[in-house]
């Protein structure tokens, strides 16, 4: 592979230095949370071995349709037994390769100040990602995304240090011609945000070429881009028990260079997966396994993860549901799993609310904490995510950003500490049995810092709130998300890079880009 010549750049990691300007909001630092609550884990040992000898009866002897015929040469080649499009795996050889996975790795993005860790007791999240629509309360209705849309959500991603990594689209810019589509919204992601990129495995253009400008944006060699994860995709299986071609053909692609590998099935019970949640995480794992079994055999050692989609539909409507007490269990019961096999795992901050209301809030924040119970470690679709995914708001993503600074400083150990300061005999003395301790010096010493201050939430009594204008939570993060817009900053790039990634950008959309059809 041979590099373009590249520009004489200046900066280095100084370009990278943190620069204080504007801030729309008082917001918490950066930092990596570490979860170190006991994970919730509602299976007896009998039922994790019952789950696993499932998952593993269905790779026997049901298989996994792999419509990629290259993946299922290489599965055969590998010892599976394969007949036609479906791959037959046995236990020995998954657990073999299984075995070969890290169980801990690492991402490094264009600004190594924002290195991620996958694995072991961090959870990690990110942005809405795939939505076709955009509603945002300025509009007042769902519209089809725009690169505009696109760009702003990247702008809630790069702002909000709760945010750690930069997921797909945050809304899909309809307005864009599929073949350059990942072009322009890579262009912008790199140049609005410093924080991992993801890659859609949607055909081989899309994949090399992603994988191209996260090289040129870090200012990178190839050796050094495949010296280290760098980026990562997803894929998600075709439920029941299918992985399509261009999925299979980017998951391989980026396993061959060492990038970050995520599978997720979506399965829903009921509709794609068995009506219990056993049956249905048994069907996830047996597809998500299957995936990563291949990964290893190409690439031993290679970063992977294993996703859960796993709820429920309405059996009313048909309609897919989250957020809802079978999904928190099945991400709780496939943690418990991912624990068993030593993968990191990824779930979802999700609801089926249509706009930011009340119920998209609660069924959120169900999500998200079955996400902290399960043990998760990266989470995906955690602010910004309305209508079972079929739309992204900003109110969303900044209500949403409430949420996880307080699930941040929850996990924070000064919220449990026992020293001698946090028990406190000193100011109960001093206060005994009357009086109030907002005047002793220790309460003056902690106030404020002490507890969790909201950026967003009002906590004014209703005559206050209603003389401060009475508005209500979503309305609020409108204005938020306003200010945020008016004072963004993007983050600092060399500019001989960025002259680099849109000559890049410019050529490949002179020879065509992708092909649409896959």
């Amino acid at each position: 592979m041979t590099e373009s010549p590249r520009k004489k750049r200046s900066g280095g990691r100084a370009g990278h230095a943190a620069r204080r300007g504007p801030s729309a909001i008082e917001q918490m630092p950066w930092r990596l949370p570490v979860n170190h609550d006991r994970p919730t884990e509602p299976l007896s040992p009998e039922g994790v071995q019952a789950i696993h000898d499932g998952a593993m009866t269905i790779l026997e002897e049901i298989g996994v349709a792999f419509l990629n015929p290259e993946a299922a040469t290489l599965l055969k080649q590998a010892g599976c037994r394969v007949e036609g499009e479906v791959v037959y795996m046995g236990r020995d050889f998954v657990m073999e390769m299984l075995a070969k996975c890290p169980e801990q790795w690492t991402l490094t993005p264009r600004n190594p100040d924002r290195k991620l860790v996958v694995g072991g007791d961090y959870i990690l999240f990110g942005n809405v990602s795939s939505p076709p629509n955009y509603w945002d309360m300025e509009i007042g209705r769902k519209v089809p995304g725009t690169r505009e849309y696109c760009a702003n959500l990247l702008k809630l991603t790069q702002y909000f240090n709760c945010i750690h990594f930069a997921g797909g689209y945050p809304v899909e810019p309809v307005d864009i011609h599929p073949s350059i589509r990942h072009l322009d919204v890579l262009y912008d992601k790199l140049t609005l945000t410093d924080k991992v990129p993801h890659a859609y495995s949607l055909g081989t253009e899309r994949v090399e070429d992603v994988m191209e400008m996260v090289r040129i944006a870090g200012g990178l060699s190839h050796e050094e881009f495949d010296a280290t994860p760098r980026m990562y995709t997803n894929i998600n299986s075709t439920s029941p028990l299918k992985h399509d071609h261009p999925m299979l053909d980017g998951w391989m692609r980026l396993a061959r260079r060492g990038q970050g590998l995520i599978v997720t099935p979506f399965t829903l019970a009921g509709a794609m997966a068995p009506v219990t949640m056993a049956g249905a995480v048994a069907q996830s794992l047996a597809e998500g396994l299957s995936a990563i079994a291949l990964a290893q055999w190409i690439n031993p050692g290679v970063p992977c993860a294993i996703g859960t989609f796993t709820s429920n539909v309405d059996m009313k409507t048909g309609a897919p549901a989250f957020g809802t007490p079978e999904y928190m269990r099945a991400t709780q019961m496939t943690g418990q799993m991912a624990r068993f096999y030593k993968l990191p795992m990824r779930s979802s901050g999700v609801c089926a609310a249509n706009v930011p209301d009340g119920q998209a809030m609660w069924e959120t924040s169900n999500s998200l904490w079955a996400a902290v119970q399960s043990g998760s470690h990266i989470v995906y679709h955690a602010a910004g995510w309305l209508e079972g995914g079929l739309i992204a708001s900003p109110e969303k993503f900044v209500m949403d950003c409430e949420v996880l600074q307080q699930i941040q400083r929850y996990m924070e150990p000064a919220t449990w500490a026992t020293g001698p300061e946090d028990i406190a005999l000193d100011a109960i003395r001093e206060v005994k049995h009357n009086g109030h301790f907002f005047g002793t010096q220790h309460t003056q010493e902690r106030y404020t810092t002490a507890f969790y201050q909201p950026f967003l939430s009002d906590w004014r009594n209703y005559e206050g709130w209603e003389v401060a204008g009475g508005i209500w939570t979503a309305e609020r993060a409108h204005h938020v998300y306003k200010r945020i817009l008016n004072e963004f900053e993007a983050p600092p790039m060399d500019e001989a890079i960025r002259e680099e990634l849109a000559d890049f950008v410019a050529r490949r959309k002179s020879e065509g880009g992708a092909p649409t059809d896959f």
